[in-house]
């Protein structure tokens, strides 16, 4: 997800992409989970009570949308916030993602982490 050079305001077509990735529950508990720091498959799995291919669809819908990135660990593979999203968090206090078109507010007990990292 890159906003548009001309401005922080990202594109009609990547708001759409971004609101989809975002309007499933499982998929808002995962980037809620990633706040709180890089985590492999196996922990979103057992932290989210549900099937790894379930998790791994999820995680590829987030990713491609460029919310999260991943990369192999041995076996495993993690995930974590992309710095784009940080980068929005820590600029907004760890308070608000602010897309350009909208912005997402997380629960406070899911930014106290990346106060921390700040």
């Amino acid at each position: 997800m890159k906003a548009s050079s001309s401005s922080k305001v990202l594109t009609p077509r990547q708001c759409a992409t971004v609101l989809k990735a975002l309007g499933d529950e499982t998929r808002l508990r995962i980037l809620e989970s990633l706040l709180t720091g890089e985590k492999c498959v196996t922990d979103l799995v057992r932290e989210l009570t549900c099937s790894q291919p379930h998790a791994s669809h999820h995680l590829r819908i987030l990713r491609d949308s460029g919310l999260v990135e991943g990369h192999r660990d041995g076996k495993q593979v993690c995930y974590r916030v992309s710095p784009t999203i940080q980068r929005a968090l820590t600029n907004r206090q760890g308070q608000v993602l602010d897309f350009g078109c909208c912005e997402l507010r997380f629960p406070e007990t899911a930014l106290l982490s990346i106060r921390r990292a700040g």
